[in-house]
């Protein structure tokens, strides 16, 4: 499972021309599920990305969790961070999971942050052409790979 986690100070998916959902300050969790990805990977991810300190301290130093500064998590699916791109110029896309396997795994992650923040994750929709506006605060841009975790 791979996450890109940016700190934005607003952030929305809009779909067919309506915004589905938006947030302030927080981030924004693109999310990939691969093939072979199971709940331990969204628990170390749920964990690694709720306690992840990339928000500014009173001394304006990142060492605030989304969990203790308060902000909200927007989190959106897309297999496209599973790309394989070492052969040729066209992604690969073979070790992206099928809807059947990744529906399911992105509806736990939600649920599990949701628990973890104790309250709503806002989301987009899995399969759906989404527009993502956001303004990345920072930037700051972090990447994550449950089976990378050294």
């Amino acid at each position: 499972m791979r996450a890109v986690i940016q700190r934005v100070r607003h952030c929305s998916v809009t779909i067919d021309g309506q915004v589905k959902s938006s947030i302030g300050k927080g981030m924004l969790v693109l999310l990939g599920v691969a093939q072979d990805d199971s709940t331990e990977d969204i628990d170390y991810l749920v964990r690694k990305i709720s306690m992840l300190r990339i928000f500014d301290d009173q001394n304006g130093v990142m060492n605030v969790s989304v969990l203790d500064d308060g902000g909200d998590i927007l989190v959106v699916s897309q297999f496209t961070l599973m790309a394989l791109t070492a052969r040729g110029n066209r992604p690969s896309y073979v070790k992206a999971a099928r809807p059947e396997v990744s529906i399911p795994l992105y509806e736990e992650f939600v649920r599990r942050m949701q628990a973890a923040l104790g309250k709503e994750v806002k989301t987009g929709e899995f399969g759906a052409d989404m527009k993502v506006d956001l303004l990345n605060d920072g930037p700051v841009t972090i990447l994550m790979d449950s089976k990378r975790r050294e």
